[in-house]
């Protein structure tokens, strides 16, 4: 890919991310041994910004001790399965519904709690970040994705960019970058809530393991109409999605996991339509079960 036009396309990302209020840190600046560096092996392994993690959950669980949150975080980030998928459903559910963990009281007791990852009532109660050209290493392979969203300190997205200038480049090999991500550097997609593709003229979004057919466009921003075509899908898409309380929703209630039969695991996300469908039918509920209340 072209640097100027791949840095052009990326850079505009990263301006509508921070637009939405996201923090945007170029990846080489937070490696190991720089000045300002969030990570920790100089070798790239570290996917999670442990920091960031703690943080949020100190912040998030006031009332659990020190050992109860460094439990949920081992738990977060030590968890194991017999694939990419399950752990990714694992780590799912620890995200909507906390996780659970066990502590001594001070009577020598053990007390029980969920330890919340992230604050899905106050989107502003959580860190956002969006970082470019995080390297990450495992095994034999070094890979650098275009752009990671951290949520709390965890990589909740990667987004791969092509060059729409390049007359040989398309969506899709940015989709197929993404397959390569996955099977060479599967640690970075165990906590993975979305992935984002683009060309810079079209962009979709899908669920690791999803085939072409699922990844699909995103052509509204707030739900009420769709975008002008003079807007840039990436930008509908990104503005559309990751606006954060939207894309808490998402997280939240639009993502699934299925068991198709014969040990196939399959992770489902909606599209726009039934993300907005659905949302305007629960206002149109809470409304009229107000207005009969009244």
């Amino acid at each position: 890919m072209d640097d100027f036009t791949e840095t052009v396309v990326e850079d505009a990302a990263l301006g509508w991310l921070e637009s939405l209020g996201y923090s945007a840190i170029y990846g080489p600046d937070i490696a190991a041994g720089e000045p300002t560096a969030e990570r920790t092996d100089p070798n790239y392994r570290d996917v999670v910004l442990e920091d960031r993690l703690h943080q949020a959950l100190s912040r998030l669980n006031p009332d659990l001790p020190l050992e109860a949150l460094d439990d949920a975080y081992r738990k977060l980030t030590r968890t194991d399965a017999a694939s990419l998928l399950e752990h990714n459903r694992v780590v799912h559910r620890m995200l909507v519904d906390g996780v659970t963990i066990e502590y001594r009281l001070r009577d020598g007791s053990i007390a029980g709690a969920q330890a919340r990852v992230i604050d899905f009532e106050d989107p502003e109660n959580n860190d956002w970040l969006a970082v470019n050209q995080f390297t990450v290493s495992e095994g034999q392979h070094t890979r650098r994705p275009d752009v990671v969203i951290f949520v709390n300190g965890l990589p909740l997205v990667v987004i791969e960019l092509k060059n729409a200038a390049d007359e040989d480049a398309t969506i899709w090999q940015a989709w197929q970058q993404l397959q390569t991500y996955q099977a060479q550097i599967p640690s970075l997609f165990a906590t993975n809530a979305a992935l984002v593709i683009s060309d810079g003229t079209e962009a979709r979004i899908g669920a690791i393991g999803a085939g072409k057919e699922w990844f699909k466009p995103w052509y509204t921003i707030t739900g009420k109409e769709d975008a002008s075509s003079e807007i840039a899908q990436l930008q509908v898409l990104l503005e559309g999605v990751f606006e954060k309380r939207r894309f808490l929703d998402l997280l939240r209630y639009f993502i699934v996991f299925e068991d198709e039969g014969g040990g196939r695991l399959v992770k489902k996300m909606a599209g726009y339509h039934q993300f907005h469908a659905v949302n305007a039918a629960m206002e149109e509920t809470l409304r009229a079960i107000k207005a009969h209340a009244v």
